[in-house]
């Protein structure tokens, strides 16, 4: 659980603090002899803050939490 708590904390603050991340999406590709085009489109995903900050609370809670 501690592990979990951890990467739910470390995820949280990097959803707070950018806000969401980017990738790039291979769309096809194409040759017409020495010539080779590449298609790719670039995505965003967005985080809303209220998430980054119940996984910052949620991830706290589990570092902090008791075994029985």
């Amino acid at each position: 659980m501690r592990l979990l708590g951890l990467l739910l904390l470390v995820l949280g603050i990097l959803g707070v603090a950018t806000g969401g991340f980017s990738y790039k999406k291979h769309k096809g590709d194409a040759s017409v002899g020495p010539v080779k085009l590449e298609v790719t489109e670039k995505e965003r995903v967005d985080v809303p803050r209220w998430f980054g900050a119940a996984a910052i609370v949620v991830g706290g809670a589990l570092l902090v939490r008791r075994k029985r």
